[in-house]
């Protein structure tokens, strides 16, 4: 018995170990990447839908690129097909609650209103541009046909153009206006240059992306040994590890009082996610859902047009948005409606 808790022991060590690396790696990235903003006279909103958004969902996305691309058989490509889908379920259910959680707990300090008026009307232009590809997207996958892997370069396209009208916005007059604190590589550098920012940042990455891939292979040896199926763990538990990042980013910002950076980092990384890995499944496998996959978007859809209908409104609040997490419990239980054990 000690030879076989021994090893599960370590891996629940290294398991613990990766997320608090996770953690702090994370709060050099935001710090650093606000000063890389800063000095390229970005707008706050594009800081987080486009560069801390890249930053955070470029592992991801790398993972897609190498399971679809060098996969050795149809099972292993089959774990990109499921990241395509499992990034922006997370993002849309826990990723948004723990923001909304975040303000709850913050709340004597940031006060009650959790989004400007011009906040809520950009990122819900934000979510009717997912929401529009993501829909093109799930049709795709319902669908056998020729060309379909041409029609890869329309979601690289739709973030291309994504991307132009993000870093074209200019600041609005009402945004959140925060010192930015002191860069951690240059502590005592009150107007650090450009090129310390985009080392800090490269630095930070690098470290986010080991041990991130770190986190996510000690998640697949523990839970055999919790008696967690390697299906149920591809579906319900990895794409959680995947996008520890921008969760952790969002406890961060949150708690700096800058929830809309928090908000524009979901969107943007949610934006990544529904383009760039869908055009390589698209090219590389016949991008074809099964039943869980199916669920997983609708889903997503759901927590989507709930989202997209309260900033229009006007009527998103921390402790609706904390609600939004209550979504990944019906999925879960649905997988288990469907049969995924």
């Amino acid at each position: 018995m000690p030879c076989r808790s021994a090893p599960m022991i370590l891996s629940f060590a290294l398991l613990l170990g990766s997320a608090v690396v996770i953690y702090l790696s994370c709060e050099y990235f935001v710090n650093s990447i606000e000063w890389v903003g800063r000095r390229l006279g970005i707008a706050q909103s594009a800081v987080g839908t486009v560069l801390a958004a890249f930053g955070t969902a470029l592992p991801e996305s790398v993972v897609t690129f190498v399971a679809v691309v060098f996969g050795r058989d149809a099972a292993h490509r089959e774990i990109g097909v499921g990241a395509a889908l499992g990034g922006p379920l997370v993002l849309a259910t826990i990723a948004y609650a723990v923001v909304g959680l975040m303000f709850i707990l913050n709340r004597k300090k940031l006060g009650s209103i959790l989004l400007s008026a011009s906040a809520a009307q950009r990122l819900s232009r934000d979510q009717a541009w997912f929401i529009g590809i993501f829909v093109v997207k799930v049709g795709l996958g319902l669908v056998a046909f020729v060309i379909k892997p041409w029609l890869g370069a329309f979601f690289l396209l739709a973030y291309g153009v994504y991307i132009w009208g993000e870093m074209r916005k200019e600041e609005d007059a009402d945004a959140e206006i925060h010192e930015l604190e002191p860069l951690k590589f240059r502590p005592h550098d009150p107007q650090p240059v450009l090129g310390w920012a985009l080392l800090q940042t490269l630095v930070a990455l690098v470290v986010i992306f080991l041990s991130s891939q770190l986190f996510v292979h000690q998640l697949g040896e523990i839970s055999p040994w919790l008696g967690i199926s390697p299906q149920l763990t591809a579906l319900l538990l990895s794409p959680i590890a995947t996008e520890l990042p921008e969760i952790l980013n969002a406890v961060i910002w949150v708690r700096q009082g800058k929830q809309t950076l928090a908000l524009s980092n979901i969107s943007g990384a949610m934006m990544i996610q529904a383009t760039i890995p869908t055009a390589l499944v698209l090219i590389f496998t016949p991008w074809m859902l099964s039943p869980a996959l199916i669920w997983a978007a609708a889903v997503t859809m759901i927590s989507m047009f709930g989202l997209y209908a309260l900033l229009r409104k006007g009527m998103l609040s921390g402790g609706i948005l904390a609600l939004f997490g209550l979504l990944y419990v019906v999925f879960a239980a649905g997988l288990g409606w469907i049969g995924v054990h």
